[in-house]
């Protein structure tokens, strides 16, 4: 599942459900919210999360709640009064603070329940065993980090995740949004500390690298741009890397990377088996720092017209010619070309 976050803080208006269904078009199939917002009136959260849920499933999408003993408590519904939960009519609940496992076991058998990843023990899972829980039906959710610095280290996450995986559950962790972030702090809300202010689609890959099952966006926005980077990834598996050329014809066409990858650089297969470049005189022949976009020139024999991305800084060759480069904000998706992928420059 790759999922967005929707809070009730903000009111149910036109432009909840115009960004609910733009982002459902962009191939995103789940919804995260919360109900631990104490300043707001039980009434108008409970509104709210109803017009959420019927926005949602109208649409095809899935929503998951943060819950607490302290928020149900405020909405009229005690920690352990499963039927009150189920009322809700949420597809799925994150449990916080103050609900026994016991009460996990139960509604384990009527939704999909995620649990602390960074918290799980084998001890819980014992208690779960011995309260019958349906352990198909529990996944293994991380939080997300608004202060920054605390996020967590990808080579611990790696392993617990390794560690989740070998008892059968799911997981899952936030990535940062790009346009509005949620406060205080509006410092993004990851789950890796070095996924701040990245590339939203960026870090998407890298958690999906990490084995992680499920990928939520953890703050209220995405960008346009960044949209449109998940439809074209999740549609046709194509990645949007924006760059700074003069030839109009880099954007034109999608290319692919040679299947055999290179160390060093991106070979976009398409220029010379098709090609697509006359090969030029030697030209700005400069030094090739990380993201260059470079075309062999005549000087370069047989593979006069090659195309490629430079993966890190190379020095200058004069049968090398630089004809443009990756915005810095795109270089992390760099890391993520391997064999066969498609990619699109956007300007």
């Amino acid at each position: 599942m790759i999922g967005f976050s929707c809070y009730l803080s903000e009111p149910a208006d036109e432009q909840q459900t115009a960004y609910l269904k733009q982002m459902q078009q962009a191939g995103f199939t789940g919804v995260f919210t919360s109900l631990q917002l104490p300043e707001d009136d039980p009434k108008t959260l409970h509104q709210r999360l109803n017009h959420l849920i019927t926005s949602c499933h109208q649409l095809g999408l899935a929503v998951v709640a943060d819950i607490s003993q302290a928020c149900l408590t405020r909405l009229g519904i005690a920690a352990d009064d499963c039927r009150g939960i189920e009322a809700l009519q949420l597809d799925g609940v994150r449990i916080d603070d103050g609900i026994a496992m016991t009460t996990v076991a139960s509604l384990s058998h009527t939704m999909a329940v995620a649990l602390n990843a960074s918290t799980l023990s084998a001890k819980t899972v014992d208690q779960l065993a011995n309260a019958k829980a349906n352990l198909r039906n529990i996944e293994a959710w991380h939080n997300f980090y608004p202060r920054p610095e605390t996020g967590l280290d990808p080579c611990w996450f790696q392993e617990k995740n390794h560690w989740l995986h070998t008892l059968g559950f799911k997981t899952m962790a936030f990535i940062p949004g790009d346009a509005q972030q949620r406060g205080p702090l509006f410092a993004g809300l990851p789950t890796l500390e070095p996924h701040r202010g990245l590339l939203p689609i960026a870090a998407y890959l890298d958690l999906r690298r990490l084995a992680t099952d499920h990928v939520f966006v953890g703050d209220p926005q995405l960008s346009p741009r960044s949209i449109a980077a998940f439809q074209a990834y999740t549609s046709d598996g194509v990645l949007l890397i924006q760059a700074e050329a003069a030839d109009d014809r880099l954007y034109h066409l999608t290319w692919h990377n040679r299947p055999d990858v290179a160390q060093q650089v991106v070979r976009l297969a398409e220029a010379r088996l098709e090609h697509v470049f006359t090969a030029p005189k030697p030209q700005n022949t400069v030094d090739r720092v990380r993201g260059s976009i470079t075309l062999d020139n005549t000087d370069y024999g047989r593979y006069a017209g090659e195309l490629q991305i430079t993966r890190c800084d190379l020095p200058a060759d004069p049968k090398v010619n630089v004809i443009g480069r990756i915005v810095p904000a795109a270089l992390s998706l760099l890391d993520h070309i391997g064999p066969n992928q498609a990619i699109r420059f956007k300007k």
